[in-house]
Formats: structure tokens, sequence, C-alpha cells
């Protein structure tokens, strides 16, 4: 065991590992990347995470740098979880419900916290934190603050930016800071701070007061965009200031957050499911568009294309057997509506029906819970595909988290497909097409020199296609380091040069995860990427998407 690890073994309550395997395992996350840490801390409270980040910080101080990389389960599919020095696993101690306001519906919580252990607790009092991602049974709430998580029902319920009102959080310093909305006359006390937060608000303050006009070109017409940092949502019209905003979705690159605090909403588990056969990309397009402008939106419109049914059929002969019939149509989409209030909700099913009716054709409509079931297992054949394997190629997680907005929706899945054709891989989609959300895996052997050089084309050329379709590529997913090479080819020179400045505020010595959203290029992935991927880690629960 090094110096480092004894030192902190020594200060702290949480374990430190610097044995092979506990290294070996941190090494990789959800992603095609992989990098060896030098030690692991299970941090057993806030004060374990404090000290861990006041002797790095120590270290940089005489020239010796050791990161930190907070981590929950480890689902990230852009290489966000994995680092270099030292990874701080916060499943292991730090995931107790602290609070829970049953009036309100206000909730405190620690980040190893299972997502999906909250909404069922949650439940049991009517409530739920809407935006669960689809990992949700099997990741953290910590790693969804982190990349700002949403789910299927984004285009109601939003995502967790919308949710969360507090955080407490280690910075670089190991200096403890808890944030939330400060008035203009709050806001002031803390620019009067001597220590390292008052200088964070001072510098950030200032930053934000005279680059205000390069901050609103980081406004991506999409329904959700994680690229980058959040700089638009923290400082109002009316001079209230809130971090918040910011450190969600930052990936753990600016603090690592230790509490959470988020309000829930009302839930309500009857629902009415209607799915639909269509023929084309714009019928699709038209009935998302139609759909998002009814009075009440529908809680979710998720879409499988056939392409996707005939790969799970293929499989397994019998996975759709008495689900739906062959020959399967060229996609299904999938609307539920979530609404409480029943005369409102029999109208909005009454006008979707009249929409889906106009563009597409075997328009089935569920109230009963165990059929809609079994419709939402169709949906689910995206699951099952992906948990797949013939020993050699696979689903890989390469490309898939890009959003465009639903007018080039069309536009978005036909250059797919092309994408695809040109590169000679079987192309088959789903997603949250409500949002302009579409996700694929390509089917790689990421072992073979022919399959790894296809992964980087693969990338640019979708980079390319969804810039041309003024998109996103970091809509459900993030940066990581995945992304990170290409940002340049959404933000202007002057914008990403002022997310390297909130970064050298917040973090002056590089320690908080670095080669995440800044710093990685395509060479220094190549040097990353994965001589196999395997899904071991996520067979417990089947990997959802």
């Amino acid at each position: 065991m090094s110096k480092v690890a004894f030192y902190l073994q020594e200060h702290l309550l949480g374990e430190v590992m610097t044995s092979s395997d506990a290294r070996s395992y941190f090494s990789t996350d959800n992603s095609v990347l992989s990098i060896e840490p030098l030690l692991v801390v299970y941090p057993r409270n806030e004060n374990d995470v404090r000290k861990t980040a006041r002797f790095a910080w120590q270290l940089a101080e005489r020239g010796k740098i050791i990161p930190i990389t907070a981590r929950g389960s480890g689902t990230d599919q852009t290489g966000g979880a994995i680092g270099t020095g030292m990874v701080l696993a916060f499943t292991a101690h730090m995931y107790r419900i602290l609070e829970f306001d049953s009036k309100s519906g206000s909730i405190k919580v620690e980040p190893g916290i299972n997502f999906g252990k909250l909404q069922q607790s949650l439940h049991t009092h009517g409530r739920f934190l809407p935006p669960m991602p689809s990992s949700g049974e099997y990741s953290t709430v910590g790693g969804a603050i982190a990349n700002n998580s949403s789910g299927s029902n984004l285009i109601k319920y939003g995502d967790l930016k919308n949710y969360v009102t507090k955080l407490r959080v280690v910075l670089s310093n190991g200096e403890v800071i808890e944030t939330g909305r400060l008035s203009a006359r709050e806001l002031n006390k803390k620019l009067g701070l001597t220590n390292f937060e008052g200088e964070i608000y001072r510098n950030l303050d200032t930053l934000i007061e005279e680059e205000i006009e390069i901050i609103r070109k980081q406004d991506i017409k999409v329904s959700k965009n994680n690229a980058g940092y959040n700089l638009i949502d923290i400082k109002r019209k009316d001079g209230s200031f809130d971090l918040t905003p910011l450190f969600i979705g930052s990936q753990g690159t600016l603090g690592i957050v230790t509490e959470i605090e988020a309000l829930s909403a009302a839930y309500n588990p009857e629902t009415v499911l209607l799915m639909a056969s269509c023929d084309s990309t714009e019928q699709l397009q038209n009935i998302v568009r139609e759909l998002k402008e009814l009075p009440a939106v529908p809680s979710s419109i998720e879409v499988v294309d056939g392409n996707l049914l005939n790969e799970a059929v293929a499989i397994n002969p019998n996975v759709l057997n008495d689900l739906i019939d062959k020959p399967y149509p060229s996609f299904l989409i999938f609307v539920e509506f979530d609404i409480s209030a029943d005369r409102q909700l029999k109208k909005m099913v009454k006008k979707a029906n009249k929409i889906l009716d106009r563009h597409a054709s075997n328009i089935k409509i569920e109230y009963d819970k165990s059929e809609q079931e079994k419709l939402w297992k169709i949906r689910d054949t995206s699951s099952y595909v992906m948990s797949h394997n013939n020993e050699t190629n696979r689903s890989v997680p390469l490309i898939g988290s890009g959003a465009v907005p639903v007018k080039n929706l069309a536009q978005f899945i036909d250059g797919i497909y092309k994408l695809f054709e040109k590169t000679t891989l079987p192309a088959a989609i789903w997603g949250h097409i409500g949002d302009g959300i579409i996700h694929l895996q390509p089917r790689l052997d990421i072992g073979q020199v022919g399959d790894r050089q296809k992964v980087f084309r693969l990338i640019e050329d979708y980079v390319e296609l969804v810039k041309s379709l003024d998109g996103t590529i970091s809509s459900e997913g993030n940066d990581g380091r995945l992304f990170t090479p290409y940002l340049s080819n959404f933000y202007p020179t002057e914008l990403l040069e002022l997310f390297s400045k909130v970064k050298s505020i917040f973090d002056p010595y590089n320690l908080l995860n670095p080669g995440v959203k800044f710093d990685t290029t395509v060479d220094d992935l190549k040097n990353l990427l994965r001589h196999d991927y395997k899904l071991a880690k996520l067979y417990d629960h089947l990997p959802r998407n």
C-alpha cells in the first residue's frame, strides 16, 4: 500500500484500497474507455470527502497532483466515472435518505443512494422524482446529478435541474459550501467572504457580468443539452444567484456533491398507453409535433424501429410472441398520459388518437396495467438487444445520446440510417422521440483493428450529422471524455474558453476529474479505448435504455 493510502487510512473513517483487483474494477465504467486509478476511497461521511480533497490540495500546492474522481455505480457511458488518481466510491456508505417532508414533498439524500430504491420509498408516500433515468434501478442519485439525468418522461417533467433545490458540495480545497437560490442581498454577503467560497462567488459573478453575450450562445434549441457547463441559469435578471444548476451536469469537475435536496412530485400510477405503427420518418415527425401542441402533453412519447424488433427476434424467435405480429412496421410509437383528472385524461387520449389516426395505423389504446406492460415489453426490446453478444460483436455505447429539434427529426433518423449504411453496420434505433432524442448502439468487436478504426469514423460522422441539424451530442448523457474532443463543433471558441475559466475558478490545480469536459483529444481516446467491452457489472439488472 502506498504512502498516500497509508496517510489517508489513518485520517479517514472510511476504507482505502490499493489492491489490484479493486483498481481493476474501478478502471472501467459503462463506457468503452479504461483508466486504472491509483487507489479507491470509500468515504463514510462528508468529513472523509473533505479531508481527501484537502489532502489532494495540499499535495498540489507542493507540485504533486493526484486527481479525484467521484463515482456512483459507474453506469456513465462517456468515461466520466474513471480517473487516474483517487476514486471516491459513494455506494458503500453514503446512501441514506436523510430527510423527507411529506407535506412539501422535499427530500434530502446522500449521493450514493440507489435511484430506484429512493423512487420506491417515495411511491409509498404518493410521490416520485420524475427524472429517473432508464438505468435508475442500478445507478445512483449522485451520478444522476453529475449528468443532469432524465428519463422517458422528460417531455412533461423535464430533467433533474428542475427539481434539485440545494446541494452540499466539497470544493477542491476541502471547504464545504451549501448552494441554493440567493437574493441579491445574500449574494453581496457571499461576495464579501474572505475564504475560497467568497473568491469563487466574486470571480464567477464578474465573469457572468462581463461575458453575458457569450453565455447566451450556449442556448442550443433542443429539449435538453448537457454540453459544457450550465451558465445560463446561475444569475437572473432580479440579481438572484444560484450555483446549483452549475454543479448539476458538471460530472464532478467543479466540486464533490455530498448531499442533495430536491422537490418530489405527486405520483399517479394510473396511466393510459397508446401504440401505433408508422411507415415513414415524416409521419413520426408530424405525430410528435402535433402531440406536443396538445393542451396537456403526454408524459412520454417513445419509439422503436422495425430493425430493432427484427434483431431481437433473430436473437430469440419467441421474444415478441403474442405481442406483435410480423411483418413489423418501420416504426412503433408509444404515447403515455398520466393525467390524474379523469375527464381531462379522456379528452387528451381522444385528441391523441385522432392525431395517430391521421398519420399512423394499427392503433391500440390500453388502460389496463397488465396489458400496458405487454406493450412496454416491445419498447424494452432495446434492452434485450443491447445485452446480447455473440462472443465477438456487441452493442457498444459510442453514439446515441444526441438530440435535435423536432422539426429536424425526420432528417435525423434518415441520416442515421445513411450513416450505418455507409459503414456497412446494421442500424437499429429507439428513444425518447418526443424530445428529439434517438438512441443507437452499433454492434462492433472493438478488439479488432478494423472495428476500432470504425469507432472514430462513426463518432465523427455522427457529430457532423447532429451539428448539421442544430442539435447536441450531449442530451441524455454528458460530455465525459468521449465527446470532449468534439465540443468545438458545437460551441464557439470564446464559449469554450469561458468554460475553461469557470473550471479554473473552482479547481485551479485541475484536481477534480481532469480530462472530463476538457483536455481530452481523439488521440487520447484511442489510447484509452478498451480491447473488449463487457456488461458483466450490470447483468444482475439487465441494462436498460
